[in-house]
């Protein structure tokens, strides 16, 4: 039998499925903050390229082709990256045994392709850079916020298991 921490307030479990040590309402709402500081971030890019630099922030359309969002349309894509890197931690929690290095590879792939994209897009460089930075910049936050969340929202166990270096240790 494995013996959880539990957060003040919550019943406590012994049930060591997958399932019983996240605590799921702490993940989302953490998700949901990850999200409105995402949508932030990009409306700060957009104000700083578009603004000071005076450079087009890039996308893509639905047809592939190279688009211009606007400002609120960049902030919704970002908050909503922020709320698909929840659900993709949430379902790594419930089901794969090392869930943060998979999230880890997870939000690394994502980002470089955010990346990628407006660099291939356009021949000045300059343009795809910066779109490219503010893309980089919130993929961090992204993947930094999610996964400092997922590990909060984790009923740890009393002695986790001292070979698993990404293990959650009690107290962080």
């Amino acid at each position: 039998m494995t013996t959880y921490r539990h957060q003040p307030g919550e019943p406590y479990e012994e049930d060591a499925s997958a399932a019983s040590r996240i605590n799921a309402g702490r993940l989302w709402s953490g998700g949901v903050a990850a999200a409105v500081i995402a949508a932030g971030l990009a409306i700060v890019g957009y104000l700083i390229v578009k603004g000071l630099l005076e450079l087009p922030i890039l996308g893509v359309d639905v047809d592939g082709a190279v688009a211009q969002p606007g400002m609120f349309t960049y902030a919704l894509i970002s908050a909503l990256a922020a709320l698909l890197a929840t659900g993709v931690m949430h379902l790594l929690l419930l089901g794969t045994p090392r869930p943060f290095l998979f999230f880890g590879w997870i939000v690394a792939l994502g980002t470089i392709i955010a990346m990628l994209i407006p660099l291939l897009a356009v021949d000045r460089l300059a343009t795809g850079a910066a779109t490219a930075a503010v893309n980089l910049v919130i993929g961090i936050a992204i993947g930094a916020l999610v996964g400092g969340s997922a590990r909060a929202s984790l009923r740890v166990p009393v002695r986790p298991d001292p070979a698993d270096p990404f293990a959650p240790r009690p107290g962080l």
